[in-house]
C-alpha cells in the first residue's frame, strides 16, 4: 500500500516537472523567436500588448447593450417578409421570360427574351422617376403631385395620421422603410409592362414596345393605381382589391388587348376563314415559366400584407394555391370536353387564370370561396381564349384572357364571396370589403367593384389608345412581311436562340438554319381550332 503511494506521487512529481521544463523550454523558444525580429517589429510588440489590454479593459467596463425593443424588433421583421416577398415578385420575370418564349415560335425567342429582361430596367427607373410619386404621392383623389425620384418628407416606418409625418401618407399604414415600400410597390408595376410583352409578340417593333413599357409604368398604371391603392376616390367609395387583380393584372391586360388590336394577327393566323393554330416552340420552358409564376405569387399575394401576420399571410398563401391548383384542374377538364385534348398551354393558363382571379379576394375570402373562385376561373379562361381567336384579336400567349377577363371576374369576385369584418382578425375597422352576395351581404359591394372596374378599363383604354396610335403614326409598331416571316431575332437583335438547329421561315414550315437551298420539312405542323 505504501508502495503504490509511492509510485504515484513520483509520478506527480514527474509530471510536474516535465510541464515546468516544458514551459521553460517554450519561454526559451519564444525569447529567441523575439531575438530574432527586426528591432522594429520588438518596438511594436509592447504596444501592442497595451492595445490588447485596453481593449480588455474597456470590454469589461462598458455597460451592457440593451438590445432592440419589441417595437424595433416588429420592424425589422416585417421589413425581412416585405423583402422577401419582392424578391419573389422580382422572380416572376423569370417565369414570364420562359412562359412567353415557351409559347412563341424560335424564331422570335431571342426577342421575347430580350423584352421581358429589359422591361423591368426601364420600369425600375420610370417608376422611379414619375411612377411612384404619381401612385402613392400626396396630392388629390385623382393623381398623386409629391414624391417624385422617391424624395420627400418621410418617417416611415412610423404609422398612422398622428406618427406619420411624410408626402406619401396612402402607405402611412405599412410599418416599413419607405425603401421597402418602393422596393415591392416596383416589382408590381413591372409585371403589368410584362403582361404586354406576351400579347403584343412575334410582330411587334422592339423600339416600340420599350417606348409603350415606360409610358405604361410611368403614366397610365400609377394614374389608375392612385385612384385605388393611392387612397383615391375609387377607394374613398369602398372599392377593394387587395393585391392587384385590377391595379395591376387588368391594367396590363387592357393595355395588351389594345396593342394586340392594333398591331393586328400575325402572318398565318387566318387562312381561308379559319383560325389557324400557331404552336409554340418549347412548351418545356413555358412549363417552367408557369411554376416560376406559381411560386412567384406567394410573394405577389401574401407580401401585400406589408407586415409579418402570420395568420393573415397563411391564409391568403392556402386561398393563393388552392384558386391556382382548381384553375389548373378546370381548366384541363374543360379544354378536354370542350377542345377533345387535355391542352397543355390551356392547363397552364388556368393555373394563371386561378391565380389571377384570387389575386383581389384574395384576403377577404374563405378557402371554399377561393376554390369556386379558381374553378369559375380555370372553365372561363378556355372559352376566352378561343373566343378572341375567333374575333381576331391574336395574342400568342393568352395573356387578354388570363390577365384581363380573370383579372376582372377577381375583382367583381371580392362583391360576391368576401366574408365580411369579423371573420378574419386582419380586416379591423374599415380595412375591409363588406360582405358579398353570396355571402348575405347583398349588391352593395359587387356594384362598386364593377364602377372600379368599367373606371379602371376606360382610363387605361383611353391612355394606352393614345400611346399605340402616337407610336404607330410616327415610329410604326409592325415589323415588315419579311421581317415576320425569317423572325424577329435576326431582323432586330442579329442572332439566333438556337443557332444551327430548324428554322421556320414561313407560317407553317421550317427550313435548316443557314442552308441556303431553302430545305422544307414538307409538313404543316397547323392544326385547326
Amino acid at each position: 500500500m505504501y508502495k503504490h503511494k509511492s509510485k504515484i506521487k513520483n509520478r506527480r512529481i514527474s509530471a510536474r516537472n516535465s510541464a515546468k521544463s516544458s514551459q521553460f523550454n517554450s519561454t526559451i523558444k519564444l525569447i529567441n523567436f523575439i531575438k530574432r525580429l527586426s528591432p522594429s517589429w520588438q518596438a511594436c510588440l509592447p504596444l501592442a500588448c497595451l492595445i490588447v489590454l485596453g481593449w480588455g479593459y474597456v470590454a469589461v467596463a462598458q455597460a451592457p447593450d440593451a438590445g432592440p425593443t419589441t417595437a424595433e424588433l416588429k420592424v425589422a421583421l416585417d421589413t425581412l417578409w416585405v423583402a422577401i416577398a419582392a424578391f419573389l415578385v422580382f422572380f416572376m420575370n423569370a417565369g414570364f421570360g420562359m412562359l412567353e418564349t415557351g409559347f412563341c415560335r424560335q424564331k422570335n425567342a431571342v426577342n421575347v427574351l430580350a423584352k421581358n429582361l429589359i422591361v423591368f430596367a426601364l420600369a425600375t427607373v420610370a417608376f422611379w422617376v414619375i411612377g411612384f410619386g404619381l401612385m402613392f404621392g400626396d396630392g388629390n383623389d385623382f393623381i398623386g403631385l409629391n414624391g417624385f425620384f422617391l424624395t420627400g418628407a418621410d418617417n416611415s416606418p412610423a404609422t398612422g395620421e398622428a406618427a406619420y409625418k411624410g408626402v406619401f401618407s396612402a402607405l402611412s399604414w405599412a410599418g416599413v422603410p419607405l425603401a421597402a415600400k418602393f422596393l415591392f410597390q416596383l416589382v408590381f408595376a413591372g409585371t403589368a409592362a410584362t403582361i404586354v410583352s406576351g400579347a403584343v409578340a412575334e410582330r411587334i417593333k422592339f423600339l416600340d414596345f420599350l417606348i409603350f413599357s415606360i409610358l405604361l409604368v410611368g403614366i397610365a398604371y400609377p394614374i389608375t393605381g392612385h385612384w385605388i391603392w393611392g387612397a383615391g376616390w375609387l377607394a374613398d367609395r369602398g372599392f377593394w382589391d387587395f393585391a392587384g387583380s385590377t391595379v395591376v393584372h387588368s391594367v396590363g391586360g387592357w393595355a395588351a388587348l389594345m396593342g394586340a388590336a392594333f398591331l393586328g394577327p400575325r402572318i398565318g393566323k387566318y387562312q381561308d376563314g379559319k383560325v389557324v393554330a400557331l404552336p409554340g416552340h418549347n412548351m418545356s420552358i413555358a412549363t417552367l415559366g408557369c411554376l416560376i409564376l406559381w411560386l412567384g405569387w406567394f410573394g405577389f399575394n401574401p407580401g401585400s400584407v406589408m407586415a409579418a401576420d402570420p395568420n393573415a399571410i397563411t391564409h391568403i398563401a392556402l386561398t393563393t394555391n388552392m384558386a391556382g391548383a382548381v384553375g389548373g384542374i378546370a381548366a384541363t377538364a374543360t379544354a378536354w370536353l370542350y377542345l377533345g385534348k387535355p391542352d397543355l398551354s390551356m392547363i397552364i393558363n388556368g393555373i394563371l387564370a386561378g391565380l389571377v382571379a384570387i389575386t383581389a379576394p384574395c384576403a377577404y375570402v374563405s378557402i371554399p370561396g377561393a376554390v369556386i373562385i379558381g374553378l369559375i376561373a380555370g372553365v372561363i379562361v378556355v372559352f376566352s381564349v378561343t373566343l378572341f381567336d375567333k374575333i381576331g384579336i391574336d395574342d400568342p400567349v393568352g395573356a387578354t384572357s388570363v390577365h384581363l377577363v380573370c383579372g376582372i371576374f377577381g375583382t367583381l369576385a371580392v362583391g360576391l364571396w368576401s366574408v365580411g369584418p369579423g371573420v378574419y382578425s386582419w380586416y379591423g375597422e374599415g380595412a375591409g370589403p363588406t360582405k358579398g352576395l353570396f355571402a348575405g351581404g347583398g349588391l352593395g359591394q359587387l356594384g362598386i367593384q364593377f364602377l372600379g372596374v368599367i373606371s379602371v378599363g376606360g382610363m387605361t383604354v383611353l391612355l394606352s389608345s393614345i400611346f399605340w396610335l402616337a407610336l404607330k403614326y410616327t415610329l410604326g409598331i409592325r415589323v415588315t412581311r419579311d421581317e415576320e416571316l425569317e423572325g424577329l431575332d435576326i431582323h432586330e437583335h442579329g442572332m439566333e436562340a438556337y443557332s444551327g438547329f430548324l428554322k421556320e421561315n414561313s407560317p407553317s414550315g421550317f427550313t435548316e438554319s443557314g442552308n441556303s437551298g431553302g430545305y422544307s420539312s414538307g409538313e404543316d405542323y397547323s392544326t385547326k381550332i
